[in-house]
């Protein structure tokens, strides 16, 4: 391995990463700090979310996490008592034998985790991390001294820097490079070889070619150390170890680490009075930046971070967990997180490969689960009646699965991205073909009753039943039936007169006392964490509690549903949290959202003082993420005829700022004592603006410059605003002139810190 002076280290240092020559190991503290304002309060908050650690941390439940997207990195005390792993893990890490199912095949690899040895037993620590600038710095105490550490994922580069001062060495060790998973092996599955060890660097090759290959590198000045490291995919040709070395010879620049960062936290805000809320949600836009990028892979079950102890979640499912995942980046202004939408606009050809044989005629797409980050769902299921790859199989035969569905409701997502954006490439380029096609799939199968309606024939409701006319897939077929005329509209193309066919006559959900069944002669019987026999009100909203006739159906099912929780895991209760507050109940939905973030055991599920979540022992990262959600869901609501601002607030207090809505608005707004101050909305596209306000009484309506904008009110509590493109409407009662500034509102209570503290 090539090796760099240290002038040149020391230069390189003071030129790339803010250190001042003279002093090049001197992690500084942050400096550029914002001036008064909105950068100001933004950096309270997200200073006030920072989590620590005052107990030992001694796994993946309950460890300090980093990351950029790609590189994952926790931090926490081995089996050795005088050792700290560093785990490392890679996003793009995977295997690419394809002929297996993908959860297998096609499965995310373990790399390994540096050691930090110390000469004594760890005895306690003192560690923060830092939200603001995306860092973990403390002190470990051992029974032989301390140690100081500092330690960052780089944000562009993906390198671990870690500066240390005490007496400490480092090693790594390469964890076997096969699946973790348990179920369905096949007979002749055999791991991919033993890793290469070098001096600083380990290189695991994989059977299809290439592999991957991690660097390390440790410069001491003084009395401190600095470690960089690096993980690097290379398949098909390389085993990345070139890219891995050159990554870690020259430490990069600290300071646009922390200025990405910065930046990323005053895209939006949220302040409540609960700051257990309020806290646990930016630790959640922290963890979500950390996991995903629109250039990353889509997260796994895991988010970059590999559990030591692997598991059998070792690929991307797509029958729920995505689908909840990513919603969060469209409400907290995040579309740079988006990797759904540019997942189906790289690899959409792939789906074709979940397509049973027969109907791969060139305009039907589906997506079969697990699969891998490019969309493929890898060999056949042992036992599965299906040749050639995993597919979502045939409805009304021995091969249908729960996942016909699986696409369409990740367009659903897409399309919700979307409308956040009205960015006319997600619409022409990704939505409106993949749609298309995955419609057609369940086109091949729809058929014309006795009563003329379109009938769907056995499928099954994801992890429950068996049914003909299975709700879920009624809803999905609806509302993909419904969108496309005017997606097609929009675009200025002419729509396929199936889809007004297949909208007008397909059968209507199956009903009984207790609201909608699963399916025809199916009624929900027992204890179900899933809602898919509920996806027509969240999230398609088919059906909606602003209108009357709608809210029986709604309020029978939910209750049923609701009634029976043994069987609920962790995202049941934000779910159920955020069709309360589609209903207007915020009280309801604190309660629900609170039962998860409280940490109470939801049969073998449970959220961890990290925010991290797990089922039995593997770790699963839908559930915190939609739960963050449902804290936006209270705060703000749109559908794309109107922005409801505070729909379900069940605090006093509440400030926002920067929040998207569909239409491509951004909002902010205040509420003190029960009362809605003011209401800022800027327009991203010149859409129709609609606004449920909940403002009292007569209202101004000005732009940013005070002069007024014209507007009518259509209904009690809803006002019409015209805005151009580029305009902001400031709406406050009549007479007033607040200071339509965010705000972190007042703590009612004392709140403990996330982590161990």
């Amino acid at each position: 391995m090539a090796d760099v002076s240290r002038r040149t280290f020391l230069g390189a240092a003071a030129l790339t990463s803010g250190w001042v020559a003279g002093d090049p190991v001197a992690w500084a503290e942050p400096g550029n700090r914002p001036a008064p304002g909105r950068g100001a309060v933004h950096e309270q908050i997200v200073a006030d979310a920072r989590m620590v650690w005052r107990k030992v941390p001694t796994g993946w439940d309950n460890a300090p996490f980093l990351g950029n997207g790609f590189l994952g990195v926790q931090v926490y005390r081995g089996p050795e008592p005088n050792v700290l792993r560093f785990m490392l893990s890679h996003s793009l890490v995977q295997d690419q034998r394809a002929h297996w199912e993908a959860a297998v095949g096609l499965s995310r690899l373990p790399i390994g985790y540096l050691t930090l040895t110390l000469p004594g037993a760890v005895t306690a620590v003192d560690w923060t991390l830092d939200l603001w600038n995306a860092e973990l710095r403390g002190t470990v105490a051992t029974a032989q001294g301390s140690l100081r550490f500092e330690a960052l994922v780089h944000n562009e580069s993906g390198v671990l820097m870690v500066s240390t001062t005490g007496d400490a060495g480092w090693g790594f060790t390469p964890m076997p490079s096969h699946t973790t998973r348990t179920i369905r092996i096949p007979p002749d599955y055999v791991g991919n070889p033993a890793p290469k060890i070098g001096r600083n660097h380990v290189e695991q090759p994989l059977i299809a070619g290439g592999g991957y290959s991690t660097a390390w590198q440790e410069r001491q000045f003084g009395t401190r150390k600095i470690l960089t490291a690096a993980v690097h995919y290379g398949h098909p040709n390389s085993t990345g170890l070139a890219e891995a070395l050159a990554k870690v010879r020259i430490p990069p620049s600290v300071a646009t680490h922390r200025a990405w960062w910065n930046s990323y936290y005053t895209r939006s805000l949220i302040s409540v009075p609960d700051k257990w809320v309020q806290r646990f949600y930016w630790i959640q836009l922290y963890k979500m930046a950390s996991a995903t990028r629109r250039n990353a892979p889509v997260v796994t079950e895991w988010g970059p971070w590999f559990p030591d102890g692997g598991g059998s979640w070792t690929a991307v499912w797509w029958n729920l967990n995505v689908q909840v995942s990513y919603p969060l980046v469209n409400g907290s202004n995040h579309p740079e997180l988006d990797a759904v939408t540019e997942t189906f606009r790289r690899y959409h050809e792939n789906l074709e490969l979940s397509v049973p044989p027969d109907y791969r005629d060139g305009k039907t797409y589906a997506l079969a689960h697990p699969g891998d980050r490019t969309l493929r769902s890898g060999g056949p299921k042992l036992g599965a009646q299906i040749p050639g790859n995993a597919t979502v199989g045939r409805p009304g035969t021995s091969t249908k699965t729960d996942q016909t569905g699986n696409l369409i409701w990740a367009m659903h997502g897409v399309w919700q991205s979307y409308q956040h954006t009205r960015q006319r490439w997600v619409l022409q380029d990704v939505l409106f073909p993949i749609l298309t096609k995955a419609l057609n799939f369940y086109l091949h199968f729809l058929t014309e009753g006795n009563d003329g309606k379109l009938h769907l024939p056995l499928t099954r409701s994801p992890e429950i039943h068996d049914a003909e006319d299975c709700t879920y897939d009624l809803s999905l077929i609806r509302w993909a039936a419904g969108i496309l005329p005017q997606i097609a509209q929009e675009l200025r193309v002419n729509p396929d007169p199936r889809w007004r066919d297949v909208a007008t006559r397909l059968t209507p959900y199956h009903e009984n006392e207790q609201g909608v069944m699963i399916g025809k002669d199916v009624p929900l019987t027992e204890s179900h964490r899933h809602f898919s026999h509920m996806l027509w009100m969240h999230p398609l909203r088919e059906k909606t509690w602003d209108n009357p006739a709608d809210r029986d159906i709604i309020r029978r099912t939910f209750e049923h549903w609701s009634s029976m929780r043994s069987a609920w895991a962790g995202y049941s209760y934000p779910a159920a949290s955020s069709m309360y507050s589609m209903m207007g109940q915020p009280e309801q939905a604190l309660s629900y959202l609170r039962h998860l973030l409280d940490g109470n055991i939801i049969g073998i599920a449970q959220l961890m003082p990290n925010t991290m979540y797990k089922e039995g022992t593997n770790l699963a990262i839908e559930s915190p993420l939609t739960a963050a959600q449902s804290v936006l869901d209270m705060l703000i609501d749109s559908d794309p005829g109107v922005v409801k601002v505070f729909p379900a607030l069940p605090w006093q207090d509440a400030s926002i700022d920067g929040l998207r809505t569909m239409g491509a608005f951004e909002v902010g707004a205040s509420r003190r004592a029960g009362r809605t101050e003011w209401i800022t909305v800027r327009s991203h596209a010149g859409a129709p603006l609609s606004l449920r306000h909940g403002i009292s009484g007569e209202l101004d309506v000005r732009d940013e410059h005070g002069r007024r904008l014209p507007w009518r009110e259509t209904s009690p509590g809803i006002a019409e605003i015209r805005l151009r493109r580029g305009e902001t409407a400031v709406v406050t009662p009549r007479g007033s002139r607040p200071d339509p500034r965010p705000r972190d509102v007042p703590a009612v209570t004392n709140a403990p810190r996330w982590g161990m503290s």
